[in-house]
């Protein structure tokens, strides 16, 4: 019984850790997916920053991620931009369950940078 009560707060430390960890890569795989799809969409003529968040907001909500700043360069978008960014910032706070007390300042980023695709011949 002794060994059982100094065992099991190490194990459940542990435990609790690892789902942790696993939700905060999921959340930051997630958001180099959303920057990624969203420069994707942004990349044709015609796109808009409008396209660009309801894509972002689309592939995170899966997540239970409703809290980001999207950054698209170059804003607005104009058929002389040869390359589209996307940035994305989540606060770290929003993707853990019992981290983010200990996480208030810190933020997850993620970004992804396309050739824009721009027909340039008439």
């Amino acid at each position: 019984m002794v060994e059982f009560s100094l065992i099991l707060p190490i194990f459940l430390l542990i435990l609790f850790a690892g789902f942790e960890f696993s939700r905060i890569c999921l959340v930051r795989n997630a958001a180099h997916n959303a920057a990624y799809q969203a420069a994707r969409r942004v990349m044709v003529p015609g796109a808009t920053i409008a396209d660009a968040n309801a894509e972002v907001t689309r592939i995170l909500s899966v997540f239970g991620v409703n809290l980001f700043t999207l950054t698209v360069n170059p804003s607005p978008i104009t058929l002389a931009a040869d390359r589209v960014t996307v940035s994305i910032e989540i606060p770290a706070n929003q993707c853990g369950w019992i981290t983010p007390r200990f996480t208030d300042s810190l933020k997850i980023k993620a970004g992804s940078t396309l050739i824009a695709e721009r027909d340039r011949t008439y």
